[in-house]
């Protein structure tokens, strides 16, 4: 808009001056040709630069002046810039020239003058709107870059803009909007962190209970009631356990222990451990340095839930540092395909809290993993976990 604003100016300076200088000198010809036109009724001599058909007249004014009109034209005499009046006289053309070059040189300096400060005015503009612009920028990006961290999970990321600490300096729309996106991080860390210590203290406060509940149904008579007793202790203790590991993931408290192991191996022994009838499948075997307790906490959890809710066969498949488990059930429910796992909600056949795969996915971003939930081709659920190095 500056440089616009000043580019039109400068046109309209540069046209106004033109006029005025062009009327000047045109009126100074007229007046010569008034006074050569008395001159000729009287008989007298002609004032200088005057005449009948004098050399050098443009055609087209000695045109005019014969077909009876009066009239006036810049153009070039003996190589200067001359303006000329004509009038009719006697079938011819009276003319008489006025020295147009210091006009010209006046308006050729005026245009410089134009130009050079045009082109200062806009360079200083241009100067201080880029150092402005980049300031604003600067900021803007700082705050999206924030806004992407706690996207990310970083809730302590903050946009910190000086001018949201200090009430007296100006608060510009950039500082509301970095002001107002740490109020929101605050609250939001706030009411997690307040439900994570809720989790855990709940967590904590039935492991004593159900531990009691536990030893006294072992005391029960057997039969089929005590069995149905047990069984519920048992999913009342894991639901707590879950519930404990959860929240020690969004806390982030536990240190990752790394070492390096051999995948197939690795991948072998969890399905061992789960006691089901699932099929391992090494295409290319392959050592990756990561935490082993969690990394068999991953797996095992996919095992469980491609067995608890979809159906045989289940096959465990290690190409590389590429891990994927996959069933021939119907595959996983549209909303963690779209929004991923979440909490006490399963939308398998069987009964389930949604914790299992929800651990699996906090403990795959302890380890540096990346976890995904697909569908296989040809029908059933597929879960691919990336480890780092793939």
């Amino acid at each position: 808009m500056c440089c616009s604003l000043a580019a039109v100016l400068g046109a309209l300076v540069h046209v106004e001056v033109t006029r005025q200088t062009v009327a000047t000198a045109r009126e100074k010809a007229l007046a010569k040709l008034h006074d050569a036109s008395r001159a000729y009724e009287a008989g007298e001599a002609l004032p200088p630069e005057s005449g009948l058909d004098p050399e050098g007249l443009p055609p087209q004014l000695r045109a005019l002046a014969v077909g009876g009109h009066r009239g006036t034209i810049v153009a070039d005499h003996r190589g200067r810039p001359t303006m000329w009046a004509a009038a009719p006289a006697d079938g011819r053309a009276l003319a008489t020239a006025v020295d147009y070059e210091q006009s010209a040189r006046t308006i050729s300096g005026l245009d410089n003058a134009i130009i050079g400060s045009s082109v200062l005015a806009i360079g200083g503009t241009l100067l201080v709107g880029a150092f402005a612009v980049t300031r604003v920028t600067r900021r803007l990006h700082q705050t999206a870059t924030v806004a992407r961290r706690i996207t990310q999970g970083d809730l302590d990321a903050r946009v910190g803009d000086p001018r949201t600490k200090d009430p007296s300096r100006h608060q510009d729309e950039v500082a509301t909007v970095a002001g107002a996106l740490d109020t929101m991080a605050g609250s939001l860390q706030a009411k997690l962190e307040s439900e994570r210590r809720f989790t855990a203290d709940v967590a904590h406060e039935l492991r004593t209970p159900l531990t009691g509940l536990q030893a006294a149904s072992e005391l029960l008579p057997e039969g089929r009631p005590t069995e149905l007793v047990r069984e519920r202790v048992r999913t009342m203790r894991q639901l707590t356990e879950d519930l404990l590991e959860i929240s020690r993931l969004d806390s982030g408290s536990e240190a990752v222990e790394t070492d390096l192991h051999q995948l197939g191996r690795l991948a072998g022994r969890v399905v061992r451990a789960s006691g089901t009838r699932t099929e391992v499948v090494v295409v290319r075997d392959a050592h990756v340095e990561t935490d082993r307790r969690r990394l068999e906490r991953v797996l095992g959890n996919l095992v469980a839930n491609a067995h608890k809710h979809g159906r045989e066969p289940v096959v465990l498949t290690v190409d590389g540092p590429v891990v994927t488990v996959r069933d021939h059930g119907d595959g996983f429910p549209d909303y963690l395909l779209a929004h991923g796992p979440q909490r006490f909600r399963s939308g398998g056949k069987s009964k389930g809290h949604g914790l299992g795969l929800t651990i699996a996915v906090g403990q795959a971003g302890a380890i540096g993993a990346r976890l995904e939930f697909r569908r296989a081709e040809g029908g059933g659920a597929l879960a691919v976990l990336s480890l780092p190095g793939s």
